[in-house]
């Protein structure tokens, strides 16, 4: 199924706006007037004698702010975390001898994952076992796999 000229419009439209949003309500201009329209409102208080009226300005302009905040934080999200899991499935397609069975586990189920996370919680134990922090993290592994990476992957240059 084909997006239509218009449909891809109104989604960039909407993909611009929501940018906008984003980077403005997360902005100390927003925060200050936030901050100054409560203030105002505290402020015209005794004018409107604290009148329901009065309260139910502020209780209804944030609720009606609360509600489209939540679904433009929760698209900032789903932005920001797709792009995040992208670039790990990234560097895990790039590593020469990570597995490739971690690309897209975001879609495995809970019990799964819970597989997983024993898996390396039992490697984290055995390396904890070692007297010396460089036995697993060493310098000289490091550039021993960067060597036999650069030989055996056609897309590196070999530098001296």
């Amino acid at each position: 199924m084909t997006k239509s000229k218009t449909d891809i419009k109104k989604n960039n439209f909407f993909e611009k706006f929501a940018n906008a949003a984003t980077k403005f309500t997360g902005s100390s201009v927003a925060f200050i007037a936030a901050t100054a329209i409560v203030i105002i409102w505290a402020v015209t208080g005794p004018v409107f004698k604290y009148s329901e009226t009065w309260q139910l300005v502020i209780n209804t302009g944030t609720t009606i702010i609360t509600f489209l905040m939540v679904f433009l934080i929760q698209k900032a999200q789903n932005k920001d975390g797709k792009a995040i899991q992208l670039k790990l499935n990234e560097l895990i397609a790039a590593q020469q001898g990570a597995s490739n069975r971690m690309v897209d586990i975001e879609d495995l189920s809970e019990k799964e994952l819970d597989q997983l996370h024993k898996f390396y919680v039992t490697i984290a134990t055995l390396a904890k076992k070692e007297a010396d922090i460089h036995c697993s993290h060493s310098i000289d592994v490091a550039k021993e796999l960067n060597e036999e990476k650069i030989k055996t992957n056609k897309h590196f240059k070999h530098q001296k």
